[in-house]
């Protein structure tokens, strides 16, 4: 098939997941509130309020509502992107704005596969290759959202993270095969995980869960697997570091942010393994050529 045709379809695709995976960090979030009064942990009425329109039923046989109305949206209703700009960014049914949240998720997602096709940097011959690449932007999906989620709750839901700690053994599994299951593989994978998961469960420890919640420690975990790299592990470690100081200064220096404020680890993370996973390799080569003369 065509390079051109396999990644507009890839994009097209990765819109619909996108829009989906909109609609899905909404019934995590409910799903997360029922559970936290389930286990004694109070619960703001305004947080309750965003939720209480969608139906109480499985992600599978829900279907989308608006937030402000409850009405139930129909397929053209739900057409990513093109709906939200045909009704202005608004319900059809109330009129009161959607937001921005859905439509960004879709671009990005959409964006993330045509991106992630174009710019890969394996082969793309063997069946195990599609089947890395397949899980490459099934994880991303997943990170997408909870990208979202950890930026508005400052929480990485259990649902959303155990999948790809899944979907990263998976990787690392395609690692050691084309490595011949090669000890220095297995040591590589340990590394990481070491490196992005033990870094963080220490700091969990340390500060007793006030800086560093437990959800960064499994996040860590699966992007350690999904990496299956040493290097890269390293490599996102410091990038999320660096992308931390260019976000977070600007409002230290405004004093809008102080040291007791909470910061969401988990998006530098994500943002930072996205970059290692597609330029990683450059960027160490990089780094190596210019140390190195």
């Amino acid at each position: 098939m065509d390079h051109t045709a396999v990644a507009i379809a890839l994009c097209l695709l990765g819109v619909f997941l996108g829009s989906f995976t909109g609609a899905s960090v909404w019934r995590v979030r409910k799903r997360q509130l029922k559970q936290d009064v389930k286990d004694g942990y109070k619960v703001s009425e305004t947080a309750q309020r965003q939720v209480e329109k969608l139906k109480s039923k499985s992600i599978a046989k829900d279907r989308s509502v608006c937030l402000h109305c409850g009405h139930t949206l129909h397929w053209y209703d739900l057409v990513p992107i093109f709906s939200w700009i045909y009704l202005d960014g608004k319900c059809r049914y109330c009129g009161k704005k959607i937001g921005n949240m859905e439509p960004l998720i879709e671009i990005s997602t959409g964006l993330f596969f045509l991106l992630s096709y174009v710019l890969w940097p394996g082969t793309l011959n063997t069946a195990v290759d599609y089947i890395h690449l397949a899980v490459w932007l099934a994880a991303g999906v997943i990170l997408i959202g909870l990208f979202v989620y950890d930026t508005k709750w400052k929480l990485l839901p259990n649902v959303a993270v155990w999948p790809l700690v899944g979907l990263g053994a998976v990787s690392s599994g395609i690692a050691l095969y084309r490595n011949d299951f090669d000890i220095s593989s297995v040591i590589s994978i340990l590394s990481g995980v070491l490196v992005l998961s033990g870094l963080y469960f220490v700091l969990h420890r340390a500060s007793g869960g006030k800086y560093v919640g437990f959800g960064d420690v499994k996040l860590g975990l699966a992007l350690a697997l999904l990496l299956a790299d040493a290097r890269l592990a390293f490599l996102t470690l410091f990038l999320a570091n660096l992308i931390g100081v260019i976000v977070i200064l600007p409002g230290l220096i405004r004093r809008k942010v102080g040291m007791k404020s909470q910061v969401a680890f988990g998006p530098l993370l994500i943002a930072a393994y996205f970059i290692s996973g597609i330029f990683g390799a450059e960027i160490i080569n990089f780094y190596l050529i210019y140390t190195m003369g």
